[in-house]
């Protein structure tokens, strides 16, 4: 078995073959394009024993990792802290190099049996991408219409009431009668911010479409629990994913069973009461 490990970047992604022992057989450098993967896949062809390891597989190298996995390549994704870790505990200086990054990235690889497994993105990406689209959306509405009820304030006596939407706010505005230039400036104010509000409502409406439609893909049956919705079906779907990839909880050992309460005449005997005393004691305990 081979050891390929990868120290991605922006530009280029340095990669090294170690072999079983971690030392190193072979180095190459690919500047990424359209051929980076097809350069990569060439240049292991004469290794097809192999493991491919991608220094932050979420992150920089997430674009190689997909391809590799899907084109059924064993990947694993190894965190940037434990390679730094293998760079400060290495023999022969601890010098940064994309070369030896790559090499470090391998050794981890090479010692961990337990790192993450890199699996091809699926439905359960698409949910998450729609469900932090949604997230960024919400916040963007949040943040104008705090804007809006800050200029309102300023044209309205006393402002309006919480919970504005775009329709209240029009509505509210139709009675806004400005006397000085500065609050005719604070009316065109708020009604670009109000044409500001009416885009994430709209896109808001949107992403729900395509969230239910992505679940419906999925065939998943969380959303006929009660209090589930789509959206958090959707975040539970897309931030968990495949839950085949969690190891089985081990079952604790059964714990012994409890000792029955003493009887009235044994407890009567310990204590010095009469039995109807402790029989009446024990059914108040109880």
């Amino acid at each position: 078995m081979i050891l390929i490990g990868i120290d991605p970047h922006k530009s280029s992604h340095t990669a090294v073959a170690v072999d079983t022992s971690g030392h190193q057989l072979a180095k190459r450098r690919l500047v990424v394009n359209a051929g980076t993967f097809r350069q990569l896949i060439a240049w292991c062809e004469q290794r097809p024993e192999r493991r491919f390891a991608v220094e932050g597989a979420g992150g920089l190298g997430r674009s190689l990792a997909q391809q590799l996995a899907a084109a059924s390549e064993d990947v694993v994704d190894v965190p940037a802290t434990l390679s730094a870790r293998a760079r400060v505990l290495s023999t022969g200086g601890n010098r940064k190099t994309d070369e030896a990054d790559a090499r470090h990235v391998a050794q981890v690889a090479l010692f961990r049996p337990d790192l993450r497994k890199v699996t091809a993105e699926d439905q359960t990406t698409i949910l998450r991408l729609l469900t932090e689209r949604r997230d960024d959306l919400v916040h963007e509405r949040t943040r104008v219409l705090n804007r809006l009820h800050a200029v309102l304030r300023d044209l309205l006596p006393g402002g309006v009431a919480t919970g504005l939407s775009a329709d209240k706010a029009a509505a509210a505005m139709k009675g806004i009668r400005p006397v000085t230039a500065t609050d005719n400036c604070r009316r065109d104010i708020a009604r670009d911010l109000l044409a500001d509000l009416r885009r994430p409502d709209r896109l808001v409406k949107d992403n729900g479409v395509q969230m239910r439609e992505a679940l419906a893909a999925t065939r998943t049956t969380l959303t006929s629990l009660p209090g589930l919705g789509t959206v958090l079906a959707a975040k539970v779907l897309g931030h968990v994913g495949d839950v085949t990839r969690f190891p089985p909880s081990t079952t604790s050992p059964a714990t012994p069973a409890a000792r029955p309460w003493p009887p009235p005449a044994a407890t009567a005997s310990v204590t010095g009461s009469t039995p109807a005393a402790t029989a009446r004691s024990t059914r108040s305990c109880t």
